[in-house]
């Protein structure tokens, strides 16, 4: 566990708190006390400029790179009249760097084991294992390797595609 992440867990410490905060703000990082972390969280790069919102929820194996910014669309009005009431970021879930989780009204999640790409900006929900980019972020695939994600009861896995196959693979651009 870096150093960075043991502050994180030791923010809302009785006593300590304060100075935890502010050891978090030498290294550019906003982690209220009110941000509600599961374990195995992982900050690259010390986290410089992460700013996490207080109604943020991040799950376990949470991945979160520097730059990282969740928060509210509409900062302009006051909190107690915004529509937005939490992000959720589930089990597994990459934060590469730069990117922007912005929630405009309700309860915005981005789903477990989902990557969104560097400097993407996402203003909407996302499904399990799938990879966002772009401003505004867009689906571009879903996330191979280690991570998959859960098999319905079914037994059988959903068809992506027309003929029944199952998409693993991030699209390659045409030339």
């Amino acid at each position: 566990m870096s150093l960075v992440t043991a502050l994180v867990y030791r923010r809302r410490h009785r006593l300590l708190g304060r100075l935890v905060q502010e050891a978090l703000a030498l290294y550019g990082m906003e982690v209220p006390a009110a941000c509600e972390i599961g374990p195995g969280l992982s900050v690259f790069h010390r986290g410089f400029g992460t700013v996490l919102h207080p109604y943020t929820t991040l799950g376990a194996d949470v991945t979160l790179y520097n730059g990282v910014t969740i928060g509210r669309a509409d900062p302009w009005l006051p909190q107690e009249r915004s529509a937005m009431r939490r992000v959720v970021v589930e089990d597994g879930a990459v934060l590469c760097a730069g990117a922007k989780v912005v929630c405009k009204e309700g309860v915005l999640t981005v789903g477990a084991g989902t990557i969104v790409g560097a400097n993407a900006v996402l203003t909407r929900s996302t499904g399990p294992g799938e990879v966002w980019a772009g401003v505004p972020a867009r689906k571009v695939g879903m996330r191979e390797g280690a991570w998959a994600p859960p098999v319905p009861a079914s037994g059988r896995p959903q068809a992506d595609g027309a003929d029944g196959s199952r998409s693993s693979t991030i699209p390659k651009r045409s030339r």
